[in-house]
């Protein structure tokens, strides 16, 4: 989330009056993430969420993260759900831009995940993978193995502003794990890609729910796993901590099953979403406009994992014990 685009009061009422949702109380931006404008609106009826969707997301992507949302809420996953205006539609345009409005939930996300909380996390994530099955519409991830070099080109000459080498370690990196890749066959479907403390509710140490839909896609349900352990298990040194990843590995187990496959490829997988989020962070850094509401993320932090991850020689290494 973060916020690109600025709405005018006008623009804002114009707007909200096309829905039954109340007349404006306040409106906030909000400024964690990277990839919309995104406010916090507040009406006499409820909160909500307001989103415009910015350039480089795909509006004929668009069916599917509202319709996934739907999806998954009819089948018990606590998420938000898309706001129709009168007219039926829950997608309308705002200042030029795609934009929807989706229901607010409760809690808030944790800044030091606990291993009760990532216990909670491993749960969820296997509920959604169950949930998402049936789901008609597909989308390819677009971020993963074939996007990366693209993403590399684009730092390329860049890159060692940020840490000197890195273009290096990064062709290096990326030579690896295409071949590895591709040599990978495993359970797929609906994933979120971007399950981020920052995407995920709590109240107290009760999971409350999921939000930020905007990177799912179809992938292998692993590579989620893999998000999550780089996301959640790390300590602020960029140590692993056995602890939470054994937490969040049973959970999800216990919730979906893993393969033999899938526990096999957890440190390619793990290596796969570290390059995945260097890549991105590391383009975002480098092009990010002046004067945007938005929160920089370090790349570095994702190069430190990739680290971990390059010497991990089983599951065993992320606590797994079968």
């Amino acid at each position: 989330m973060a916020v690109y685009t600025e709405v005018s009061d006008d623009d804002l009422a114009a707007f909200v009056a096309a829905y039954d949702i109340g007349d404006v109380v306040s409106f906030k931006g909000i400024a964690e993430g990277v990839e919309n404008s995104n406010y916090l609106l507040a009406t006499t009826k409820a909160r909500f969420i307001l989103t415009l969707y910015e350039k480089r997301v795909d509006k004929g992507d668009l069916p599917f993260f509202l319709g996934l949302m739907e999806h998954l809420a009819e089948r018990g996953i606590t998420c938000p759900l898309p706001v129709k205006a009168r007219d039926g539609e829950a997608l309308r345009t705002l200042c030029g831009r795609p934009a929807a409005v989706v229901t607010f939930l409760d809690g808030v996300s944790v800044k030091k995940p606990t291993p009760a909380h990532c216990a909670e996390l491993g749960r969820a994530l296997g509920q959604l993978h169950a949930a998402g099955e049936g789901f008609s519409i597909r989308r390819p991830n677009a971020l993963s193995v074939s996007g990366w070099r693209p993403l590399a080109d684009a730092a390329k000459g860049r890159s060692d502003v940020v840490q000197s080498g890195l273009d290096a370690e990064i062709a290096a990196e990326l030579d690896v794990l295409e071949r590895a890749f591709a040599k990978l066959d495993l359970p797929a479907g609906v994933i979120h890609a971007d399950l981020f403390p920052n995407n995920v509710l709590f109240l107290g140490d009760r999971l409350s729910g999921l939000i930020d839909f905007y990177f799912a896609c179809d992938d292998a349900y692993a590579y989620d796993v893999a998000v999550c352990l780089n996301s959640w298990c790390f300590e602020p040194d960029q140590s692993f901590n056995v602890t939470k990843g054994r937490a969040l590995l049973e959970a999800y187990h216990a919730a979906r099953p893993l393969s033999d496959a899938e526990i096999d490829a957890l440190p390619t997988l793990a290596r796969g979403s570290a390059i995945r989020f260097l890549l991105t962070r590391l383009v975002d850094w480098l092009d990010t406009p002046a004067g945007a509401l938005v929160k920089k993320l370090d790349p570095l932090e994702y190069f430190r994992k990739l680290r971990f991850h390059q010497q991990a020689g089983s599951a065993a290494d992320y606590g797994w014990r079968g």
